[in-house]
């Protein structure tokens, strides 16, 4: 409401303050807001005098003023609402807002101002509201308080705060004054306690010292003095004396004895005599007086014997005393006598004994005090041991988190790692995935293209972009190239390029597409002319500057040379200082080199000037840095030439950088400006470079690294092997310490294998011998594979060591002063120990491919072994390396002594022939050279030269295409055998002696193996010329093949998509929608809609087949119309000019494959002429005559006049089929039967086969013309010359060029005779001629014959090679229209049979609906379903119907029928709204409740309440059937009444009880305790009401009645309280009504299970009653149903109780219940307010309450709190309460309706009158 209220107060009214829900009472607390609303509506004029102060007199003020408007408006308002507004008590606003808001909303729909309000009011009311609005704001004025007093009491609050606190802080002073107060009195009585202990120590200490000074004084020795013989004899006496008194005391001792004897004898006499006399007197007298006197004599006796001891006793003490008195006084004289010496004698012994007592004290003080400083230091020592301990304790703590953390942070790594190598391999699957996808969609794409057949080519094509990684589908169209082409256009530039090499590949070889056919197989030309290559060869050799070959030692080493690697702390170091003990070899550290040439640097190690040779031997072996510094000698420069690496090498920066001392380095301004830098040795310059780069915190670059170790394997001598530690650790290491040892570089060399496989014209033979691999600069590299973790743990091993040997060994103080540098040293390996790791992780598998590649020399193995079974193993491997490297060498050198002796077998035959003259010194140069290389693998003179090659080419080649193809041919010259050469200077002396003789062998042909080059030398400008004329002949043939090749590849994919798309066009055409079925569905509707009557009419079916005859022909003609449309449309396409145009552009592009072959031969003839000439040393013809060329075919008549100028246009004419009638036709394309509308095309092709034929023989033609030419011109130049000279024979072959010679035109000889004349003639000989001039003309006229031999060879090998080449253009062309006129007719014909096949479809379909319809006609029948015609398919459609059928009957409700006296669920829904009415709470008096049932079954006939087998129980019986269900002997339960009348449902177990419990609560989100009925419904019972219900097949029978279904929403009404909207259901107390048992005990421990939630344990005893109860119900009748359903539920619940009483955990029934669950099991009489309806006032309480508090208090639960169920079932009043609780037991009411049943079948039915009786 208050949303509401403030919408309308901040957006309809919108009043001058924004008000929300939480702050509405205070803004409407001044009464401010409230004018403004009323000023708004106009009924508070004087909203001026208003304000918005919130003191109180603004606050009365604004009331007093609201006042009078509100009781205007008929608000009702008052103090006491004023009151609460101002207090800004809750709702009070909000109240008197709404009821403004209502008459606010009243007045504005009754549209009156407030004047007219006031008016209307009577006067009388006017006056009251006056008085009233005075009383009003008086008592509003004692309401509220001055503001006066407002701020007094805020004052007052303020003060009393302060004063509070105040207090508050004086309490805590003075708390604190008391505190310390307290403190230092402790500390006085602590002092005070010490000082009294420290008192009396000192006061003992002094007792002590006193006791120790005391002075005994010892008796004097015995002296012969007088008192000495006196005290003699007084002992004398004395022991006499003591002698005599013994004597004595042993006399009196035996006269004892006597008398003691002699006194046993008479008491023996007298007792005889006594008793005898007694028994006299006994006998003979009573008298007492001779017994006294015995006894009187008895004392006597007795007494005198004791006086006489005492007397005795007596005397002896007195002579004891005297004596002991007589000794004193003797002793006293004596020591008298003794003291009365001098005192002088006194005093010293008294001094003496002083001194020797202080002597003693002092002796014992010392060794006190020794004794104590003794324990002090052994103290200390322990204290120190102790500290150390814990700090070593400490430490290895420390020490092992530390390890924890570092294998945390590598198993992080090796995690991140994973995942990056995953996401790698993941996107490198991805992206082969997707290309295969691609390469799968282009496959179905083109073969539904070309009808499932995808051409081989195509296919070819997408496997080389499939295998090289490029994308299949065209990423952009390349077309219009822009200027900066985009990464997709150049992706599809590079797939265009490759396409283009392979199609060119193919071309060339003569393979794939260009395979040859059978028929020229036969004829297959040499593919390579030699003449050409040798020529080409020499030219490039001549343009090219000389190489320099590198120089290899004759002897090889035997010394090995190998590397250890692995990460770190793998024991690289401490198995090579091993292996060093047991070989002779040399061990190289990276660390420890940078660090000596560092230390050289510092020392000033200067090179010895006596040695130059020495140093020139050292700067030899760095042939790299030679060439990278260009030639310079110049260290410094060498050294900055090193470009500097960009990777960090973790082991040197981390060890070199800690190695080097600045103290000792110079300035690097003396470094670089001192002149004695370069008198430095090699290896202190590098060091001076190192620390240079390490001062600026830089790393040392590889190349610098690598020149470092060069510089340090060098100095080891030849023989002496070397093993590096841990280098190199990166790839670009390995590469410059391999192009460094071996003088070449591996990358260059494979570079230009490929580039030398990329295919050329032409090949020189003599170079295309394969160079062997080159060899590695190791011959073993040995990786020690380790484990991360091992590496770590091993670094931890170390540092722990010392840590251990540094506490061991060291005093405190030294390593207090150690332990911070150790430390930063163990943190510096930390820190890098995991940058290594990864380093290395990194760099390895790189380092891994480099060394296994040409030839495997890695070997691995598994470190993490002990350290002496690893030396053993790699001690084993470096003994089989040495073994093998051995073998190695002496093979080489065996291979060696073969080659020579090869060489010298060779040389020996030439002897018979005259020597050669005198090589002239430069050939020699040129042929020793290349004799020593050639010993040696051939791959390692070649680097050097490539460089200067290289640009070489760069400056003479404008075009990227010439580059290619002139590598390869350069990269020949390093495997040329010197047989090429040596018998070059030998041939024109050898030939000129063996012409004459004639037993000669038949000499070789040109260009065979046998045969001998001219090699004259050539003018020198020719090479410069020739070698890029040739370079141009080369790229542009290449590029025009790959041009032509590229563009039928592309047409042939546009030939397959034009014919899909004629196919799919013309399928689309055909399918055209027809409009048939409009016509069916008229003639159906006009069908259906005949009247019922006329069916059977004769005369109706003959005009329905009349009908019906109309439909069918008019289909025919939409048919007929149809097929000749698409007749039409299928000539359309075949006179279409595309198969023409198609067939023109593919000949032309053959055509221009065919010019590209007659132009190389053009230019390759021209530069054999121009070489051989220059080699004649004649002028070469200027060769004005324009090239030949091939016509092609003209595709429209407008380019006539463009394209007359450069290309010959022949013109296409199209022949009809009437012109040539009557030719006989040689091969058809077409068929089986003609079809005169593809003749045409058939024709059109025999005339462009004709065509290609007369092209390929014209361009054949000229070809021969061209050579016949070349051969003529030769002729006459010879006849010109030799005319003076002797006329020679001539060879056949000559002759026959003669002939040839003279077909060519005339033009051609015309152009060529005046060339002939142009270079000068030999002058005429002078007259005497001498024998040497005679053999030197002989020797030139062999030449020249010679050079025009080899000329003509290789222009007739060129000839061959051109026209095998142009026939198989020829035949590929002829092929390749044949195949396209074939696919086009193909296709052609395709469509005419579509188009038949679809008539004759749509005729048949026609046919079946005439069917149809003729049957429906005959039967009399409607045809209800639509009949469909579309196109070529006819069908009755079941989906649509054109009439609807008839409604199907309504089945009837399903009814409940009675079974067995069960009731059903409306008598059931009946009985519980009685006893609704009657007893809502659901306890109804006994009395009451039969009352009911016989009033029901009594009055039954009417109303249908009960059964059959109800109606005939007796009041009795209806009693008896009460006492069962009674409770507490007064109430009977209706619910539980209904819950056993409504059965048979299934009886839950205890566990379904739970389930169900538990379900509920799940549903119960507020746990309120109580459901709805649709959560009731969607928790669901222990059974569902799904039960297999068979529905009846007649639609009139009603559906089976579920009777399930219907009892779980029945239990829901008996249960729920509907009292409550909706209505509420509990339950828990639901459930407990479903706990009911056969057995009563059974039922309360199932109550108590679902009162608690939890199963609880029955306590075990012998169900007696049960088994009772149970034989007595089956011993009833074996009729019974229920009892029987009872017994075995009860069976089984006893069986279950005793399996889990056997099984009884030990905490069972832990669970905790409290009083309110128990009474709300045991519910006795709380009920009974249903009892008296009209006494429903008075509760009765529980009857057990007042039990169970006092079972509680017994059980220690005071409070009444919750206590464990096992402790309250133990309690006697529970145990005997459950065996006699009967609430939970379910009554067997069947037995009675069965009894009742029986005896109503004996007795006869009872009358009515009968029960009335029995009722009254």
């Amino acid at each position: 409401m208050s949303e509401i209220l403030c919408q309308w107060l901040n957006q309809e009214l919108k009043v001058s303050r924004t008000v929300s829900p939480k702050s509405f009472a205070k803004a409407f607390s001044s009464g401010y807001l409230i004018g403004e609303i009323l000023h708004k509506f106009e009924l508070q004029d004087d909203f001026s005098e208003f304000s918005e102060s919130r003191v109180s007199s603004a606050k009365l003020n604004n009331f007093s003023r609201l006042e009078p408007t509100l009781h205007l408006l008929g608000v009702q308002f008052d103090q006491n609402v004023a009151h609460s507004i101002i207090t800004e008590k809750p709702g009070a606003a909000t109240k008197l807002l709404y009821q403004l808001y209502i008459a606010l909303q009243k007045k504005k729909r009754s549209g009156l101002t407030g004047i007219e309000m006031q008016t209307m009011q009577p006067l009388t009311n006017l006056r009251l509201q006056n008085m009233k609005s005075d009383n009003f704001r008086e008592r509003l004025k004692n309401l509220i308080p001055r503001q006066t007093d407002f701020n007094l009491m805020r004052l007052t609050y303020r003060f009393q705060e302060k004063h509070k606190h105040m207090k508050e802080d004086l309490a805590r002073v003075h708390f604190e004054k008391l505190e310390r107060f307290q403190k230092l009195q402790e500390e006085q009585r602590c002092f005070n306690i010490e000082k009294q202990r420290i008192s009396r120590r000192r006061q003992n200490e002094i007792m002590a010292q006193i006791q120790a000074a005391i002075i005994q004084i010892p008796k004097p020795t015995s002296n012969c003095t007088l008192k000495a013989l006196e005290a003699q004899k007084m002992m004398k006496k004395k022991k006499e004396a003591e002698d005599v008194a013994n004597e004595i005391k042993k006399f009196e001792a035996l006269i004892k004895k006597d008398l003691q004897a002699k006194e046993s004898v008479s008491k023996t006499s007298l007792d005889t005599a006594g008793q005898t006399t007694t028994d006299l007197l006994n006998t003979y007298s009573d008298d007492d007086y001779i017994r006294k006197i015995q006894k009187r004599l008895e004392e006597d006796a007795f007494a005198r014997e004791q006086r006489e001891k005492r007397r005795r006793r007596l005397l002896m003490d007195q002579l004891i005393a005297h004596e002991a008195q007589e000794e004193a006084y003797r002793e006293e004289q004596l020591i008298n006598r003794l003291m009365r010496q001098s005192q002088q004698e006194r005093r010293i012994a008294v001094q003496l004994m002083h001194v020797r007592h202080e002597k003693e004290v002092l002796w014992q003080n010392r060794i006190f005090r020794e004794k104590q400083y003794e324990e002090r230091r052994l103290k200390d020592f322990q204290d120190a041991l102790d500290r150390e301990a814990a700090l070593a304790k400490q430490a290895k703590v420390d020490f092992e988190e530390q390890i924890l953390r570092e294998k945390k942070i590598r198993e992080q790594i090796a995690v991140e790692r994973a995942q990056a190598l995953y996401k790698k391999h993941y996107s490198i699957c991805a992206e082969i995935f997707d290309q295969i996808l691609d390469l799968s969609t282009k496959v179905a794409d083109y073969r539904m293209l070309t009808n499932n057949m995808i051409p081989h080519k195509l296919m070819h094509d997408w496997k080389e972009l499939f295998f090289n990684g490029k994308p299949i589908y065209e990423q952009a169209s390349i077309k219009p190239l822009p200027a900066n082409p985009s990464t997709e256009q150049l992706i599809e530039l590079e797939k265009r390029d490759l396409l283009d090499r392979n199609d060119y590949e193919e071309y060339k070889n003569m393979v794939g597409e260009w395979a040859l056919p059978e028929e020229m197989v036969a004829n297959l030309p040499p593919s390579n002319n030699c003449i050409l290559g040798h020529v080409l060869h020499r030219l490039f050799e001549k343009s090219l500057p000389p190489q320099v070959e590198s120089i290899v030692s004759e002897l090889p080493s035997f010394a090995i040379k190998g590397c250890l690697l692995g990460k770190t702390f793998s024991g690289k170091t401490t198995i090579l200082k091993s292996l060093q003990k047991d070989f002779p070899i040399q061990i190289l550290s990276i660390d420890t080199l940078v660090q000596e040439a560092i230390q050289a640097f510092h020392d000033n190690e200067r090179v010895s000037e006596a040695l130059p040779i020495q140093k020139e031997d050292e700067e030899e072996p760095l042939p790299v840095l030679q060439e990278d510094s260009k030639g310079s000698q110049d260290p410094q420069k060498v050294f900055s030439a090193g470009p500097v690496s960009d990777e960090v090498l973790p082991e040197t920066e981390g060890k070199t950088i800690l190695s080097t001392d600045t103290n000792k380095t110079p300035k690097a301004e003396e470094v670089k400006s001192s002149d004695n830098f370069f008198k430095l040795t090699v290896r202190a310059q590098l060091g001076a470079k190192s620390e240079q780069l390490l001062k600026k915190g830089n790393s040392i670059p590889d190349m610098l690294l690598v020149d470092i170790m060069v510089n340090a394997i060098n100095k080891i001598p030849v023989n002496q092997g070397w093993v590096l530690d841990g280098f190199p650790m990166t790839l670009n290491q390995a590469q410059l310490l391999e192009e460094a040892l071996t003088g070449r570089r591996r990358n260059l060399v494979e570079m230009e294998e490929k580039k030398a496989q990329i295919s050329t014209l032409v090949v020189d033979p003599t170079t295309s011998k394969e160079a062997p691999p080159p060899s590695s600069a190791f011959d073993f590299v040995v990786l020690l594979d380790i484990s991360d973790i091992s590496s770590l743990s091993r670094m931890n091993d170390i540092i722990a060591e010392e840590f251990s040997h540094k506490i061991a060994h060291e005093d405190i103080s030294q390593r207090v002063a150690a332990e911070n540098q150790d430390m930063d040293g163990d943190q510096n390996l930390r820190d890098q120990i995991q940058h290594r790791i990864i380093g290395f992780l990194d760099n390895w598998p790189l380092l891994e491919q480099w060394f296994s590649e040409p030839e495997n020399i890695l070997i691995k193995i598994n470190a993490e072994i002990d350290k002496e079974s690893l030396c053993q193993t790699v001690k084993d491997i470096f003994a089989t390396e040495i073994v093998k490297k051995k073998n190695k060498v002496e093979k080489k050198l065996e291979e060696k002594e073969a080659e020579k002796k090869a060489a010298a077998s060779l040389a020996e035959p030439p002897p018979p022939t005259p020597p050669p003259p005198p090589l002239e010194p430069e050939k020699e140069k040129e042929i020793h050279p290349q004799r020593e290389p050639s010993k040696t693998p051939v791959a390692k003179g070649k680097p050097q030269s490539e460089t200067p090659h290289g640009k070489q080419e760069s400056l003479q080649e404008g075009k990227g295409k010439k580059g290619e193809t002139s590598l390869k041919r350069k990269g020949s010259p390093k495997g040329k055998s010197p047989g090429g050469k040596t018998p070059v200077k030998k041939s024109p002396a050898g030939s000129a002696d063996t012409s004459p003789t004639p037993v000669v062998p038949p000499p070789p042909k040109p260009g065979s193996e046998e045969w001998v080059y001219v090699d004259e030398p050539v003018p020198e400008e020719l090479p410069s010329f020739l070698v890029p004329y040739w370079e141009l002949i080369e790229s542009s043939y290449i590029n025009t093949i790959k041009t032509v090749l590229r563009h039928l590849r592309e047409y042939q994919q546009t030939v397959l998509a034009y014919l899909y798309e004629i196919r799919t066009s013309f399928q689309e055409f055909l399918r055209r929608p027809d409009y048939k079925q409009d016509f069916v569905a008229q003639w159906q509707a006009d069908f259906n809609s005949l009247p019922d009557d006329l069916w059977d009419d004769e005369e109706t079916k003959a005009e329905l087949h009349q009908r019906v005859n109309d439909l069918r022909d008019r289909l025919w003609d939409i048919c007929d119309t149809r097929k000749e449309d698409a007749e039409q449309e299928r000539l359309d396409i075949i006179h279409e000019s595309w198969l023409q145009d198609s067939l023109g552009i593919t000949i032309n592009h053959f055509f221009s494959l065919m010019q590209a072959e007659l132009d190389r031969f053009q230019d390759t003839k021209r530069l054999l002429q121009d070489y051989y000439r220059g080699m004649e040393c004649k002028i070469p013809i200027d060769d004005n005559k324009r090239f030949t060329r091939i016509p092609l075919v003209q595709l429209d008549s407008k380019d006539i006049l463009e394209n007359q100028l450069r290309i010959p246009i022949v013109p296409r004419i199209s022949i009809s089929p009437e012109t040539v009638m009557s030719k006989p036709k040689t091969k058809t394309i077409l068929k089986g039967k003609i079809d005169y509308s593809l003749e045409n095309v058939e024709l059109n092709f025999e005339a462009d086969e004709k065509l290609v034929m007369d092209t390929w023989q014209q361009a054949s033609l000229a070809i021969s013309h061209m050579v016949a030419a070349e051969i003529h011109q030769r002729l006459m130049e010879e006849e010109k010359e030799n005319q003076p000279a002797d006329p020679k024979e001539k060879s056949p072959q000559m002759g026959a060029n003669k002939k040839l010679k003279k077909e060519p035109p005339k033009k051609k000889k015309a152009d060529k005779k005046p060339k002939g004349k142009s270079p000068p003639t030999a002058e005429a000989a002078p007259a005497i001629v001498t024998a040497e001039e005679i053999a030197e003309v002989e020797k030139k006229n062999e030449l020249r014959l010679k050079i025009k031999e080899e000329h003509l060879s290789a222009l007739q090998f060129e000839e061959i090679a051109t026209q095998f080449r142009l026939e198989l253009i020829k035949t590929k062309a002829l092929a390749v229209l044949e195949d396209l006129v074939t696919k086009v007719v193909d296709v052609y014909k395709l469509l005419e049979k579509w188009l038949g096949e679809r008539y004759l479809n749509e005729m048949a379909s026609i046919e079946k609906l005439t069917d149809v319809a003729r049957y429906h006609i005959e039967t009399s029948t409607k045809i209800q379903n639509e009949l469909y015609l579309s196109q070529e398919d006819f069908f009755i459609n079941g989906d649509i119907k054109v009439f609807p059928d008839p409604p199907p009957p309504i089945r009837p409700p399903p009814v409940e029928k009675e079974e067995n006296g069960t009731l059903t669920i409306k008598q059931l829904d009946n009985l519980r709204d009685q006893f609704l009415d009657v007893a809502p709470k659901g306890m109804i008096g006994n009395k009451a409740f039969t009352d009911i049932l016989l009033d029901l079954v009594t009055l039954n006939l009417g109303t249908n309440n009960f059964p059959s087998s109800w109606i005939h129980l007796t009041q009795p019986e209806l009693q008896e059937l009460t006492s069962l269900l009674t409770v507490n002997s007064e109430f009977v339960d209706w619910r539980k009444f209904l819950l056993v009348t409504s059965m048979p449902w299934p009886i839950p177990l205890e566990e379904e009880l739970l389930e169900t419990l538990q379900k509920f609560k799940a549903v119960d989100e507020e746990q309120k305790g109580t459901i709805t009925f649709e959560q009731y419904m969607q928790a669901g019972l222990w059974f569902t009401g799904d039960e297999d219900i068979k529905i009846p097949e007649n639609p009139f029978e009603p559906l089976p009645f579920n009777r399930q279904e219907h009892l779980i929403e029945f239990f829901f009404r008996i249960f729920a309280d509907y009292e409550k909207d909706p209505p509420q259901l509990d339950y828990t107390q639901m459930l407990l009504y479903f706990a009911c048992h056969p057995d009563s005990v059974e039922g309360v421990y199932r109550a108590l299970s679902v009162a608690v939630g939890t199963h609880v344990f029955q306590e075990v005893e012998p169900p007696i009653l049960i088994a009772e109860k149970t034989s007595s119900s089956t011993d009833m009748s074996p009729a019974e149903e229920f009892p029987e359903l009872e017994e075995n539920v009860a069976r089984e619940e006893r069986e279950e109780r005793e399996q889990k009483e056997e099984e009884i955990p030990e905490n069972a029934n832990s669970e905790k219940i409290s009083l309110e669950t128990l009474l709300k099991v045991f519910r006795g009489g709380r009920e009974a307010q249903d009892a008296n309806r009209f006494g429903s006032h008075l509760k009765t309480e529980n009857i057990y309450a007042e039990s169970f508090i006092k079972t509680f208090q017994d059980l220690g639960a005071k409070n009444l709190e919750p206590v464990e169920v096992a402790v309250l079932l133990k309690h006697p009043f529970i145990q005997d309460l459950i065996s006699n609780y009967s609430d939970y037991k379910i009554p067997d009411i069947k037995m009675i309706l069965q009894r009742s049943e029986h005896v109503q079948g004996s007795d006869g039915e009872r009358s009515p009158s009968r029960l009335t009786e029995e009722k009254k």
